[in-house]
């Protein structure tokens, strides 16, 4: 590809790619140069006034058409749009808890820790813009890396270094299991690019081929399904989320779910969702595979939150909440209904919202009694009413109470599963159940906030970054609970993400 070729292309689209990666590297020539007794907490600032910049880049591409370059390896599309405002701000909020987090043994590689999660936020931003199997996987290869380092950035905490070891060894095989599917579906249409394997796909196909598609779709699904902690490919969560920095937990557990939801719908929609199933056009092979992603869909909400209830570790009970919701939102895409990526983006934001909400004020408690015991919530509203409750506000939006963006995200999930045909009738009785089950977990938090006696009556004090991410949050939960039109005015500008089949 010779230098006008390159100059013909439209490079602004790339635009918020290219701001990470600028402040990426500048961060990493500054710490190298910056003397060892110099606050690194500065860069913490740096990083997140890029992340706005590169948000506020992406709010000025809204506008434009569809876009591609290099060879449709690249897309702009709505898709993409919607999903990296979705994980910039969830990332401006990470950095902002990153740079108030104090863990006991202190954090001497604060530096690195700014520029690898821009890094990883690069891979996340660039799935969500693949229109080939390769950038795809080189975004996914970026998170997931990063993702490893941070992780296990507490050297001289043990539950640290044993979470990264089990997150890069569950890591490994799940970027394995997901490359071997990819390499059947190029093996039959001899193409990487997504258009061209629909195309090849969309054709009359034989038995024979019928059965490596299969093959490859579950291979996929299954590699991808440890991504997103769906049973029964959930097991390295708990742990990884215990001993990761709280920031990093929180990283993982909304951004890093979010792409991997990116690349499922990506995936799975874009290529297996076309794909006649049996040799007929009658069918999808998607559509065809639907009770076996629903038995995963079910097994994941019934596993995350019944483990849940045994859990004293905040930490490991987030997590395994976190299953759940991943399941909650598989049944979205179970159902495959016509609104299928409008429902799965509004949960996300939810969940993004309540969550990071409910990790910011954990990290807080947890750094200044050192341990993150439900114990060290007892009498948090006699100590500071505030504090407990805009806590309470995330636990009932977590629980699906109405009045919260929680509550609107699983009903617009919930009445998905009734719209198709056939309706999931049972999926539908699950999510139900596995909903009622999660408030005694949830509401086991509040009771020791509100109804437990305080062993200190030491106030909570919130630090400037976290307190910003806990307004931010509560008002987002409160007004996306009670006006949800509010999100859907904005994503209607996306035309429901019609593009994406272009």
């Amino acid at each position: 590809m010779d230098l006008e070729t390159l100059l013909q292309y439209d490079w602004g689209i790339m635009t918020p790619e290219f701001i990470i990666l600028g402040v990426a590297t500048i961060l990493s020539l500054i710490d190298l140069f910056m003397p060892n007794e110099k606050d690194r907490r500065l860069l913490g600032w740096f990083a997140f006034a890029g992340v706005i910049v590169a948000l506020v880049s992406l709010v000025g591409l809204l506008n434009i058409e569809v876009t591609s370059i290099l060879e449709d390896t690249f897309r702009l599309d709505s898709f993409a749009k919607a999903f990296k405002l979705l994980l910039l701000a969830g990332a401006a909020l990470v950095l902002l808890l990153a740079i108030d987090y104090r863990p006991a043994e202190g954090m001497t590689y604060r530096g690195e820790f700014y520029y690898l999660f821009l890094t990883a936020l690069l891979g996340a931003m660039m799935m969500t813009s693949s229109g080939d199997f390769i950038t795809l996987f080189v975004g996914l290869e970026l998170l997931s890396i990063s993702s490893y380092i941070l992780v296990g950035l507490r050297k001289k905490y043990l539950p640290s270094n044993e979470s990264a070891m089990k997150y890069v060894i569950n890591g490994g095989i799940s970027t394995a299991i997901t490359l071997f599917g990819m390499s059947y579906i190029f093996g039959l249409t001899g193409a990487t690019n997504l258009k061209a394997i629909t195309v090849q796909l969309s054709q009359t196909i034989d038995m024979g081929q019928q059965y490596l598609l299969a093959l490859a779709l579950l291979m996929i699904f299954v590699g991808l399904s440890f991504k997103l902690a769906s049973a029964p490919f959930h097991m390295w969560a708990p742990d990884v989320y215990q001993g990761a920095p709280t920031p990093v937990t929180a990283f993982l557990s909304v951004v890093s779910k979010t792409a991997g939801f990116v690349i499922v719908l990506r995936l799975m929609i874009y290529i297996f969702a076309g794909t006649p199933a049996e040799g007929t056009s009658s069918s999808s092979m998607l559509l065809s595979m639907q009770d076996y992603l629903a038995f995963l869909a079910g097994a994941t909400m019934i596993i995350g939150n019944t483990i849940a209830l045994r859990q004293r570790n905040v930490k490991r009970m987030l997590a395994y909440s976190s299953i759940a919701h991943a399941g909650y939102a598989l049944v979205g895409f179970v159902t495959m209904s016509l609104f299928i990526a409008d429902s799965i983006w509004f949960y996300l934001v939810a969940y993004l919202l309540m969550n990071l909400g409910a990790f910011a004020i954990l990290q807080v408690i947890s750094d200044k009694s050192g341990s993150e015991d439900i114990s060290q919530f007892a009498g948090l509203y006699h100590r500071s009413p505030l504090v407990a409750v805009v806590m309470g506000i995330f636990i009932l939006s977590l629980a699906g109470i109405p009045g919260t963006a929680g509550f609107i995200g699983k009903v617009n999930i919930f009445l998905g599963a009734f719209v198709t045909e056939p309706a999931h009738y049972v999926l539908a009785a699950i999510m139900i159940a596995t909903t009622v089950v999660s408030y005694v977990y949830y509401f086991g938090i509040l009771t020791q906030m509100f109804f437990r006696p305080a062993a200190e009556q030491t106030p909570i004090k919130l630090p400037l970054g976290v307190m910003i991410v806990v307004i931010f949050c509560a008002i987002g939960t409160i007004v996306f609970g009670i006006v949800p039109s509010l999100a859907y005015d904005f994503l209607n500008q996306f035309e429901h993400f019609g593009d994406f089949f272009s």
